[in-house]
Order: C-alpha cells, then sequence, then structure tokens
C-alpha cells in the first residue's frame, strides 16, 4: 500500500501548509428551518451573493460560510417548493455571525414538512444539490414514506425498478441492471448480504419505518466506493438532530391477503429526542407479519419431439408462506463544541420465513424422436403405454432466519477551512436454516399400468393436466411411497465485514468561488461462509396416506396431497424407523460449502471547485483487492462407473478434496463530475468516472461438482477462482429544471462500456481447471457489454390551480436501456452470440397520481419494466426470460387532528402476475407462473 500512504502525506502536506495561514475574515452560521420551527430543512442553498459563495444546508439544516470579509452582504436563501428568502447581513471583522432562517411562508405553514408534498420538495432539493447525478426519496416530519414499504417507495424513481419475490418487492435495479450491479450501505457501512450466493442485498429485511432517507447516486466521486455500475443505494436512519423538536411516533395496522384471507399485524414506535442541548438520542422498532399465498407452475425439460413443442418436468405448486421482520435502530449524536460531533449507530433487523410447499411434478420421462402420445392442437396426450413416467408428490416444511446487525462509530470535525470524517464500522449478515424438511418426497411410477394423462396448452402460461384413463392408483395416497426425506441438519451462511475511514480536507476561499483539497484511506475486510449438512433418510413403510391433508391450491386440482405439520411430526415421532442415506448425505453436505475472503485496501485523493454557478469534483481512487477462497471438489461416482484408478464400482462413492486459491489485483479509477448551474432554476451535469463490480463470492469459490454415471458421463458445476470482476466506463449527462413552485423536470443519457461481465455458461466435452466433463456448468467472464439509456422524469405539485385542484401532485418517469453482449455457444471462443444482458430490462416506467389537501392524502401508482433474460440455457432457444411486469397501488390517509392520522393501502390492485419463459421453437414456452393477488393495509398513527 505505498500508493495509498503517498495519498496520506501529499494530503497531510497540503493541510500543513494552508493551516499556517492566519485567519483574517469572520463567519457566518445558522440554521434554516421550515416556518414552524419544527424540520431543519436539508440541501437549501445558501448563496452570499457579492462574493458568489454558496454553501448547502446539512441534514440538520445548519450551515456555515469560511473567512468571510468583513462587510455588508445579501444572503440568499432557496428550497425547492418555498419562496427565495434574502437577508442583508453585516459581518464582523473576526467571529462569527449567527443567522437563523425560517423557509416557506407563515408560521405553522406545513407544505414543506407534512405528507405526499413535502416527501417531493425534500427529494428535488437535495437532487438539486446533490454533487453527483442522483435521486432521493425522504420522509416527512413526522416519519411518513410515500409508501409502507421501502421497495414499493424506491420504484418510484426514475430509472429503478424492483425485482419481486413471492409478490414482495426484494432487490433493488437501476437503469435495468442486474441487482447485483448494485451498492448498498446504511449509514455509511456497506451491507453484506444474508443468502450465501449473492452480493446484492434484499431490501425487505429492512423496515421502512427506521429509515430517514434513501439517495440513490448514479455516478461516483473518488471518495465513494468504486464497487458499482447500476447505483450506489444510501440508505440513512434517523438522528436526533434532524429536529428542532422532539418527536415520538406510533403505528399500528393489519395487513389482508385475499388468497390467505387472515388479518396479519404490524406495529412501530419511532422516536427522536435531544436529551440535552448537545446530546441526543433516536431510533425505533418495527414489527411486521405477512401472511400469504401463492400458486405456481412450473415446467423444465422442453424439447422438440414428436412433431411439437412441449415440457417433459410439470410441476404444480402450493405456497402457504408467513414472514416476520422485526427492525430496530438506536443511534446517539453528541455535538462535542462548535466543531466536532460524534455519533454511534447501532441497526438489527431479523426476517423470519416458514414456508410450506405442497408439489405435484410429472416427470413424464426421455424423449429423443417420440414425443407424446397424441397431439391435436394445443392438447396433448402421455400415456405409460408408451412412456414411463413419475408422478412425485412432495412437501416441504422450510423455516429460516435472515439477519443484519451493524455498528459504526464515528464522527466530523470542522475547524475553519480544515475538516475531517471518520468511522469505524461493522456489518454482519446471516441466513440460518435449522431443521428444515426440504422436502418430504414420495412418488409413483407408472409404466404398462393402463394412466393415460392430459395436457391442455392452450393458455400457455397455465398449462392444465386431466386424468382421462385411471388404474386406480393416481388418486391413492397409498400407492405413493416415500423416496426420501432431505433433512437440513444445519445451512449456515455468515457475511461479516470491519471497515475502517479517514477523509481531510482543506478548504481555499477565493474571491469567485473555493477550492477544496481532499484525500483519504479506507479499509474493508470481509469473510463469506457458507455450511451446509444435509442427511438423507428413507423408510419402506411410509406413504402418502399416512400425512394426508387438503390443498389451498385455485388453478386446479393436485391432490392428494400433505398436510402441513404432518410430515415433521411423523418423522420426528419414528425417527427409529428411518435408514440413513450415506452417499446422498456425504455428496449434499459437501458439495456448497466453502469461504471467501476479500480484503480491500483503497486510498484517494481528489479537487473540487465550488462556486455560485460551476461545481467541479475530479480526482482518482485506488483500490487492491486481495482474495483467499477455500472450498471443495466432490465426485460422486455411480454405481457401475470407472473410478479413477480405473477400476469399476459396485456401489455409489462419494470422494471430497480440498481446494484452495489466491489471488491479488490492483485498480486505478478516475472520475469527474460537473455541475453547471446558469441560471437559477437550470442545473446541467456531466460525469464520468470508472467503476468495478467484483464477482459474487460464490462464484469465486473453488466449488466443483462432478457427478458420474454408468455410462462414465461427467456432469459438472463449477465455482470460477479465475473470474475477474466488471469493469466500467461510465458516462452520465444530465439536464434539470426545477419549477418556481414544486416541481421539476430532467432529462439524462448514459452511457457504459462493461469488460469482463460475468455470465453462467453451459459447455460439452471439454475440461475445467484440469477437471474433464460431458457437460458442465460454468461461470465466466464475457468478453465486453456496451450500456446505453435515457432517463426523463417529472414532478409537480399544482397548487398553482384553484381550488380544489390545487392538492394535485403528478410524478412520472421513464428509462429506456439497452444493454448487450456476447457469450461463447458451448463455451467455444470462436463461435459468439449476442444476448441482452442478465436482468437488464429495457423499458422501464412508473407514473403518481396523488391529491393532498386539507385532511386528506390519496396515491394512485403504477410501475412497469418489460421483460429481462434471467438465465442462459444450453442453447438460445432455452434462456430464460421474466415477463413484463405492470402492478397499481392505492393509498389513502386521513388527518383526524393534528397528532392521529387513519390509513389504508390496496396493494396490487391488478393481480399482477410472474411469469418466466424460453422462445424454444420461436414461441414463449413457460418457466414458472406465479399469482399472489391483492394485499390492503389499514392503521392508525399518532404522532407526540
Amino acid at each position: 500500500m505505498r500508493i495509498s500512504r503517498y495519498f496520506l502525506s501529499s494530503c497531510a502536506a497540503a493541510l500543513a501548509v494552508a493551516a499556517a495561514s492566519p485567519v483574517v475574515a469572520g463567519e457566518v452560521s445558522g440554521t434554516v428551518v421550515d416556518p414552524s420551527g419544527t424540520l431543519g430543512l436539508q440541501a437549501a442553498e445558501l448563496r452570499i451573493v457579492e462574493l458568489n459563495r454558496i454553501a448547502v444546508s446539512r441534514r440538520d439544516g445548519s450551515y456555515s460560510f469560511g473567512e468571510v470579509p468583513a462587510g455588508t452582504y445579501t444572503l440568499e436563501v432557496r428550497y425547492t417548493g418555498a419562496e427565495t428568502v434574502t437577508r442583508t447581513i453585516e459581518v464582523p471583522a473576526s467571529g462569527r455571525i449567527a443567522v437563523d432562517v425560517a423557509m416557506g411562508g407563515d408560521e405553522g405553514d406545513t407544505i414543506l414538512v407534512l405528507g405526499q408534498a413535502a416527501n417531493q420538495a425534500s427529494a428535488l432539493s437535495r437532487k438539486r444539490q446533490s454533487d453527483t447525478v442522483s435521486d432521493v426519496l425522504t420522509r416527512d416530519a413526522i416519519g411518513q414514506f410515500p409508501d409502507q414499504n421501502v421497495a414499493e417507495s424506491m420504484r418510484r424513481l426514475p430509472g429503478v425498478n424492483i425485482l419481486n419475490d413471492q409478490g414482495e418487492g426484494r432487490f433493488v435495479s437501476v437503469r435495468g441492471l442486474d441487482p447485483e450491479l448494485v451498492a448498498t450501505s446504511l449509514n455509511g457501512v456497506r451491507l453484506p448480504a444474508p443468502e450465501s450466493d449473492v452480493r446484492s442485498v434484499a431490501l425487505d429485511v429492512i423496515s421502512s419505518d427506521i429509515i430517514e432517507s434513501i439517495e440513490i447516486k448514479k455516478s461516483l466521486t473518488p471518495d465513494m466506493d468504486a464497487d458499482t455500475i447500476g447505483a450506489s443505494v444510501e440508505i440513512e436512519t434517523t438522528s436526533a438532530f434532524d429536529r428542532q423538536k422532539d418527536l415520538i411516533t406510533i403505528k399500528a395496522e393489519g395487513s389482508y391477503n385475499d388468497y390467505s384471507g387472515e388479518v396479519t399485524p404490524k406495529g412501530s414506535v419511532d422516536f427522536a429526542l435531544r436529551l440535552l442541548d448537545n446530546f441526543g438520542v433516536s431510533g425505533g422498532v418495527s414489527y411486521y407479519k405477512r401472511k400469504f399465498e401463492t400458486d405456481n407452475i412450473e415446467a423444465d425439460d422442453w424439447v422438440e419431439a414428436g412433431g411439437t413443442i412441449f415440457p417433459a418436468t410439470v410441476e404444480y405448486r402450493d405456497y402457504d408462506v408467513t414472514r416476520e421482520r422485526i427492525s430496530g435502530t438506536l443511534n446517539f449524536d453528541l455535538q462535542v463544541d462548535e466543531t466536532t460531533q460524534l455519533y454511534l449507530k447501532g441497526l438489527y433487523s431479523q426476517f423470519d420465513d416458514q414456508e410450506y410447499r405442497r408439489r405435484t411434478t410429472f416427470d413424464l420421462g426421455d424423449f429423443e424422436d417420440d414425443g407424446p402420445s397424441s397431439v391435436s392442437g394445443s392438447q396433448a396426450t402421455f400415456s405409460d403405454e408408451d412412456q414411463e413416467f413419475t408422478v412425485e408428490r412432495d412437501h416441504k416444511d422450510r423455516f429460516e432466519t435472515q439477519k443484519i446487525r451493524s455498528i459504526s462509530f464515528g464522527g466530523e470535525t470542522e475547524a475553519g477551512p480544515i475538516f475531517m470524517e471518520y468511522s469505524a464500522s461493522w456489518a454482519k449478515s446471516t441466513e440460518v436454516e435449522d431443521g428444515s424438511l426440504d422436502p418430504t418426497a414420495f412418488e409413483r411410477d407408472f409404466d404398462g399400468d393402463g394412466l393415460e394423462l392430459g395436457f391442455d396448452y392452450s393458455d400457455p402460461r397455465v398449462p392444465i393436466y386431466s386424468v382421462i384413463s385411471d388404474p386406480g392408483d393416481f388418486f391413492d395416497p397409498a400407492t405413493y411411497e416415500l423416496n426420501d426425506v432431505e433433512f437440513v441438519d444445519a445451512s449456515i451462511s455468515e457475511d461479516e465485514e470491519f471497515a475502517i475511514k479517514y477523509d481531510a480536507g482543506y478548504e481555499f476561499y477565493t474571491g469567485s468561488g473555493t477550492f477544496t483539497v481532499q484525500g483519504g484511506y479506507k479499509a474493508r475486510w470481509r469473510t463469506k461462509q457458507y455450511e451446509k449438512t444435509v442427511s438423507f433418510w428413507e423408510h419402506d413403510d411410509y406413504t402418502l396416506a399416512d400425512v394426508l391433508g387438503e390443498a389451498t391450491y385455485r388453478i386446479q386440482d393436485i391432490g392428494p396431497v400433505a398436510n402441513y405439520g404432518g410430515t415433521r411430526d411423523f418423522f420426528l415421532s419414528n425417527f427409529d424407523e428411518f435408514d440413513f442415506q450415506d452417499i446422498d448425505s456425504q455428496f449434499d453436505s459437501a458439495v456448497e460449502d466453502y469461504r471467501v475472503d476479500e480484503d480491500i485496501l483503497a486510498g484517494y485523493l481528489l479537487g473540487r471547485w465550488d462556486s455560485a454557478t460551476l461545481r467541479v469534483i475530479g480526482g482518482v481512487r485506488y483500490e487492491h483487492t486481495s482474495n483467499d477462497m477455500l472450498g471443495n471438489k466432490v465426485d460422486l461416482f455411480e454405481e457401475d462407473s470407472t473410478l479413477p484408478d480405473g477400476s469399476v464400482a459396485d456401489d455409489d462413492y462419494v470422494f471430497v478434496s480440498d481446494r484452495a486459491y489466491h489471488r491479488e489485483y490492483d485498480h486505478w479509477l478516475p472520475s469527474l463530475n460537473l455541475r453547471f448551474e446558469p441560471q437559477a432554476d437550470l442545473v446541467l451535469r456531466a460525469a464520468g468516472y470508472k467503476s468495478i463490480v467484483r464477482p459474487k463470492l460464490s462464484k469465486l469459490a473453488p466449488r466443483f461438482a462432478v457427478e458420474v454415471n454408468d455410462d462414465d458421463e461427467y456432469e459438472g458445476e463449477f465455482g470460477n477462482p479465475d473470474l475477474q470482476p466488471y469493469e466500467a466506463w461510465n458516462f452520465d449527462a444530465s439536464a434539470e429544471y426545477y419549477f418556481s413552485s414544486n416541481g421539476a423536470v430532467t432529462a439524462a443519457v448514459f452511457y457504459k462500456d462493461i469488460d469482463n461481465y460475468i455470465v453462467d455458461t453451459v459447455r460439452e466435452d471439454g475440461s475445467y481447471l484440469g477437471i474433464s466433463f460431458d457437460e458442465a456448468v460454468v461461470p465466466i467472464n464475457g468478453p465486453s457489454a456496451e450500456v446505453f439509456g435515457v432517463e426523463l422524469s417529472v414532478a409537480q405539485a399544482w397548487d398553482m390551480l384553484p381550488s380544489p385542484f390545487d392538492g394535485l401532485i403528478t410524478q412520472a418517469n421513464y428509462t429506456y436501456t439497452d444493454a448487450s453482449g456476447v457469450v461463447p455457444n458451448d463455451g467455444d471462443p470462436e463461435d459468439l452470440r449476442e444476448i441482452p444482458l442478465p436482468a437488464t430490462s429495457k423499458h422501464t416506467f412508473n407514473a403518481v397520481l396523488g391529491y393532498e389537501k386539507g385532511p386528506i392524502s390519496l396515491r394512485l401508482a403504477g410501475t412497469y419494466r418489460d421483460s429481462y433474460l434471467d438465465e442462459l440455457g444450453s442453447e438460445a432457444g432455452l434462456d430464460r426470460y421474466v415477463d413484463d411486469h405492470f402492478q397499481v397501488d392505492f393509498s389513502a390517509k386521513y388527518r383526524v387532528t393534528e397528532n392521529i392520522q387513519l390509513f389504508y393501502e390496496w396493494i396490487n390492485i391488478n393481480d399482477a402476475k410472474y411469469y418466466a419463459y424460453n422462445q424454444l421453437g420461436g414461441q414463449a414456452n413457460l418457466y414458472q407462473y406465479e399469482r399472489y393477488n391483492w394485499t390492503m393495509k389499514f392503521g392508525a398513527k399518532a404522532n407526540f
């Protein structure tokens, strides 16, 4: 780290020389607040007109101008949604003058602090003053977010969409790009991911009730972590200094899902208290229980045979899910003196997921030239006289817990032209599954028994099966014998990171603006590991009849099925009667284990110029990455296969060996951000920067799974410790026009040139790291990809219209993203095909129609994203795509008194569904279909 030390020593020398200059002028400082004095207004712009000097108010509303020559000046203050305020100030030759400013009109005016208009005014003000291309979500003075769910709120922003899981928003996609290309931090701490196989953080683990703001930064400056291509999502929780007055908020609500038919509770308490003039505490706790059901159909193993296209495997899945989330924060803020402020911030969030799944699976066999027994239009018939097939009826009883914890300690010191920021943090995320039955599988083979099945594909999303001829066994639960029980003894994923950071800078004041030199250092030490212990059990006399239940599936009858708790009760009560399956248990317990250490050491140096019209931030960042990777090579040889010593296996065998790799690499990452304000209502921006996204740690792990069948065919699934990080040159340009009232229109273009993007490929007849295979799934680096896009957005509060239309608020945004790259066919670097980048939607559109007047607040919101590539198949026709998604939500609030508000939400009014498909044969063929129907929420909120 010679380079990082050079950065620090250079910065320190510059600070020492500059600090020797005497202070020859006074200081102007103060606070910008709303008319009632309730809330400090962040991102108000203050300008000393005669000096062309500007300052921007901090999150508590405070601001300061250093080294202002003695004299009489005009102070101009602007904030979106409020009239510009002008003050005449007298600056002394030395010392400090305090100038506090109230924005927005008469005392008691709430337009700047309460409701949709306040959220919009705050967000636009912060966007306007941002150093980067960005968008912001904030809550108002009483802790209201625009929506009750963080993900649902974020999808209203330009270029932002949310990928759903079980009908609930989880992962954030920015500008249509894969969530893996988006970085997330909370209170300045990079959040590790609880899941074992991703870097991206699911937003449903954190409650919106404890969040103060979310800023999505789409361009980078040198002082920011460079590990993003889509955007950096920065979440801030509450601070006691955000408000000028104490606040306690209590909220209680119920949630009703149309499928589950049950009301589940949610509640929260949120507070911000100044215990002393210079010391405060803030935080909150939130609890949410959600019970819902999902009807699902999945199809796979699509083939062209017998003159038709059909899936050899069809699954009908009935999900019943209960999710509980508890989140809490506790923050302490201390104003040590006029120059130094310290903080201690803690977060705990726990997300429990109990999932029951009943599944009926048709495995129709292996097809080469022969297809179904008969085909007529969209109807296909399968007879066990022509083809042996299996019907499996299984039950999953799975409970898992995800936790995210973080603690950060730090502060900032500002002494005249010198400023410093410093922090130390710890964050840990875990996902634990313990004692799940995943699944208990019963099956029945049909071969010449007289079973004839019909499948109706007239609705390609929802194939319906029928029993044309039944020998008497199909509906008899006693004929479905246990195949095995897969018992998860432990599945533990841990992702932990420690970090320290130090930044320092010096401001040089000139007659036309301010020039700042800043440098810093950051170190991050991360460890991600996963360990799974699973056991397989058999029982000769156990049948589905022993645990018979009833399905809640609505698409068609998929019975007989197991009941909720029956499989667990039977397994535990009769455990001594089950036989342990050693080979399967060995293989599955070793094949997924890994550990990867990732140490990142970074340093940067930047220069910044600020004037009333121009802001320029440029510099370079250096990051050094070191990885230590551990995994297992696991070989499964089936009976009659050839063993490594040349002998023939007389039984199934598993061989496990450790694999370890180490590597290091460096990146120099320059960036430049320009902000130009040629007139008071127009902001032009341009940005260019280089960034990286490191591979998923689970993809880097040297995990090699090889299965050898009795024909000595080798099939594998491999990690790739040689994966290189994504590297991208990013360019942005935007124009933002702010209306004199609460509104703005913006347009932006962006371009990204990406090298080494990562995709999973299916390769045939090759070798990998010395391991030969007939077919294998291997993650690889694609050669290059390009992303081009356009963002358009408009927002307006129509308070200039005559009553009652003066309560209207509208927001709309559209993003176009064209992202493409090439990948090798079957691993052949000479045979390339073009693909859209995975998880990239070309079109996204969001629109909001709001109305807010007096005690009433109404909001109708719609969000759309079009289809995207989800996974690559063994050929182009089998690539997995996720279909378009359009969802409509509605919310209403009514203020009963000044302190009490009632609210109501209707989510997914139009019953938007999930649909994934392939394009084999030039048509859309089902991979997955899900429906959840709508959810309603209702409750009350009180403020004190």
